[in-house]
């Protein structure tokens, strides 16, 4: 009861942030109260930094890779791009934007497509003059894919990479499960977004209101260093992936050399196109103390009894069959992820699964279940992932307020079948692929 009283006053101060004490000082404060407690010692801290450092600082670097492209003006021009593209079709529009969407959630993780493609989206729409209700399907939309299409690669989420980590998959063999699954995520969430939005968009938009894509541009050589960039990093990731080195690595050596030259380093009498003073201020420091903090306080829970009685539960999935056992895990992990958030529900699914007795396939498929269940079992609460908090923050300021009851009502239709496809995906897909890989 202490331990589950310790978690509940941490999440209620990272959900609530009074002011002047933001989502690291919340967490790192309840993993103090529980060291202080006993609920932990100095070595269950040392484990939940072995396990989350990784993950952290490549979340860390991922964010900092994506302000700096943002500001450089990189996603404002894709986005005007893909609305050229669209050839004034407001429904060929909406599913460009679902896909521009994807593409980012893919490379630059979930929080990266949310919380920096859905200010473009809001000011492409209010250029094009579009009407509230339209606008509001296009950020709903814009949010949900995020997370539904989070799923294709280890980099993608951060608790795909904690995940992944935890139970030493490497990068390629992540992706080789969870790209087709991605896949499937993203054709049934288009799927349900036009199912559930379509009739009530208009027909048409004005492309004459639009700007040149061009002059989206701020910085060109940053612009121009975007495409190769990625490149490299994808080809190191893959590349590097039998060696065992840290994402943490790649994507810090990356977001270095897009800094450098960002400031414009070597280039003699050359200036910074964009503000990287601001860049840095609004990367999320605060995420590194909120992982190891918030884990802390989760690891003690999990050893105070809720790893054993979710351990309980996975097991008797487990005992029904594969395909109970993968839709099981997914359901219970994404309900977890909803009503605790889907950080502690990483670390509780890893530990839980890590108890159960299964033979390779089911325990391969109740990992990868748990990645599916923390990816898109956010989207049924606004509490369910820090993301969402925040991108519900951000449309508020931009005049898109959106109320926890209609963001559920929305959350709890379009979910479902989305969380569902995946997982049968899943099911269907992971034997095939170790057939073809062994």
């Amino acid at each position: 009861m202490l331990a589950l009283g310790i978690f509940i006053a941490t999440l209620a101060l990272v959900l609530w942030q009074p002011r002047g004490l933001g989502i690291g000082w919340s967490a790192m404060g309840g993993a103090a109260i529980a060291w202080g407690t006993g609920v932990v010692n100095l070595g269950d801290v040392a484990t939940v930094w072995g396990i989350v450092w990784d993950a952290t600082f490549t979340f860390v670097a991922l964010i900092l890779i994506s302000l700096i492209l943002d500001a450089a003006g990189c996603f404002s021009w894709a986005a005007l791009q893909m609305a050229r593209a669209g050839g004034g079709a407001t429904q060929r529009l909406f599913v460009y934007i679902v896909l521009l969407g994807a593409a980012i959630a893919a490379v630059f993780a979930n929080d990266g497509a949310a919380l920096l493609l859905t200010p473009i989206v809001v000011a492409l729409l209010a250029r094009l003059g579009m009407a509230s209700t339209t606008a509001l399907a296009f950020v709903i939309a814009t949010g949900f894919i995020a997370d539904t299409a989070s799923l294709p690669l280890t980099i993608s989420n951060l608790v795909n990479i904690v995940t992944a980590n935890y139970f030493a998959i490497d990068f390629d063999g992540y992706a080789v499960v969870m790209a087709p699954v991605a896949l499937v995520s993203i054709v049934a969430t288009l799927a349900v977004l036009l199912l559930f939005f379509g009739r009530g968009l208009p027909r048409r938009y004005d492309l004459t209101a639009l700007a040149p894509p061009h002059e989206a541009i701020i910085d060109r050589q940053v612009f121009w260093l975007a495409g190769p960039l990625l490149v490299m990093i994808l080809a190191a990731l893959f590349g590097l992936a039998a060696y065992d080195v840290p994402f943490s690595l790649v994507m810090g050596s990356a977001a270095v050399l897009l800094l450098a030259v960002a400031a414009r380093i070597g280039q003699r009498g050359q200036t910074p196109r964009v503000d990287l003073r601001a860049i840095m201020a609004s990367a999320p420091w605060p995420i590194v103390w909120f992982s190891l903090g918030m884990y802390i306080v989760v690891y003690g829970l999990g050893q105070a009894g809720l790893t054993d009685h979710a351990a309980d539960i996975l097991a008797w999935l487990a005992g029904q069959g594969q395909l109970i056992a993968t839709l099981g895990t997914g359901f219970v992990v994404a309900a977890t992820a909803a009503v605790m958030n889907n950080m502690p529900a990483t670390l509780i699914a890893s530990l839980a699964i890590d108890q159960v007795q299964v033979d390779a396939l089911t325990r391969q498929l109740m990992i990868h279940a748990s990645i599916i269940g923390n990816d898109l079992g956010p989207k049924f609460t606004p509490i369910g992932s820090l993301a969402t908090l925040l991108w519900l923050h951000v449309l508020a300021g931009k005049g898109h307020s959106i109320g926890w009851g209609q963001y559920m009502k929305i959350g709890l239709i379009l979910t479902p079948p989305v969380l569902l496809a995946s997982l049968l995906a899943l099911w269907a897909w992971l034997p095939m692929a170790n057939r073809l890989a062994g």
